[in-house]
């Protein structure tokens, strides 16, 4: 963990949760010699039975592990002789919010969701197609509201690198929204003690206990990542220019044109986000006025 895990990875205790959750009650007490290859078979079968996912994860810190292990001569040859995956191999989502779902959600979130702060952190990740974690972790200071940009630091980016990005009024609002239930927190979601932020995974599971609520309102199963591909699909509508989309979900980029490439292309972003904010509003309003107008009726 000290000399590999926490100099290569952005997130080390994901990796040390990994391991406390699924490898050390099995082999905490072990010498590392001594695990045979059948050994690590039966250990991700087990995980794959319940998790496939997760199995493939163990798998391949296991396989660093030992590789590791290797590369320090602590052990000679490694264990994990795996041909494929153990869980299998993963479909990438693909999940995206039809215009009639998308209306419903921007309409009824205060209706579907059974706790205070969640309306405004589903709004935030739609507006600014962000990644839960990077809302989960931040701190205030990351905001400037005058100049209306969120600068995330490198530390809570997936890639590493992080970026600015440009805030349309209307995610200001819920941001100042939040700031106001942080009560005096650095952090914007703070966890419940208020010593530090809330986990990423807080996000994810307030949707799962609100999924029924939501499908009362016709909007089918989803997770907060499903918003921000759901949103990158709607700047492709709007005709937003494929690199600029990109710029806007922070996607990595070639190494070359990284490299020489460090414009910012902040007025650029800033103009596709507010097409976006404003084919949003559009949404909304038109749900409302379609709303009223029934209401008349009857």
């Amino acid at each position: 963990m000290a000399r590999h895990v926490q100099r290569q990875r952005r997130r080390p205790e994901y990796v040390q949760r990994i391991l406390d959750a699924n490898v050390l009650p099995r082999w905490g007490s072990r010498d590392a010699r001594t695990i045979k290859p059948r050994e690590v078979i039966e250990l991700l079968d087990e995980i794959a039975d319940r998790a496939p996912v997760m199995a493939n994860r163990v798998a391949g810190i296991l396989s660093q592990m030992f590789r590791f292990g290797i590369h320090r001569s602590i052990v000679e040859t490694t264990p994990v002789q795996l041909l494929y995956r153990p869980g299998g191999k993963e479909k990438p989502r693909a999940r995206v919010f039809s215009e009639a779902e998308l209306k419903a959600f921007i309409t009824n979130l205060d209706d579907a969701c059974r706790f205070q702060r969640l309306p405004h952190v589903l709004r935030v990740l739609l507006l600014t197609l962000q990644r839960r974690s990077e809302l989960a972790l931040a701190e205030w200071r990351e905001f400037d509201f005058t100049a209306k940009t969120w600068t995330i630091p490198d530390e809570h980016a997936k890639a590493g690198k992080g970026h600015v990005l440009p805030l349309s009024d209307w995610a200001i609002a819920e941001l100042q929204k939040l700031k106001v239930m942080a009560g005096g927190s650095r952090y914007v979601l703070p966890s419940a003690d208020k010593s530090g932020p809330a986990d990423p995974k807080y996000i994810t599971r307030s949707v799962a206990r609100c999924l029924k609520r939501f499908k009362t309102h016709g909007v089918g199963a989803f997770t907060p990542h499903d918003l921000r591909r759901t949103g990158r699909t709607g700047l492709a509508k709007l005709g937003v220019k494929v690199d600029i989309a990109e710029r806007v979900l922070n996607h990595a980029r070639e190494r070359i044109e990284a490299t020489y490439d460090v414009h910012e292309y902040l007025d650029e972003k800033r103009d596709a986000l507010e097409r976006w904010a404003k084919h949003l509003v559009e949404l909304r309003d038109a749900a409302l006025l379609s709303s009223k107008q029934q209401d008349r009726a009857s």
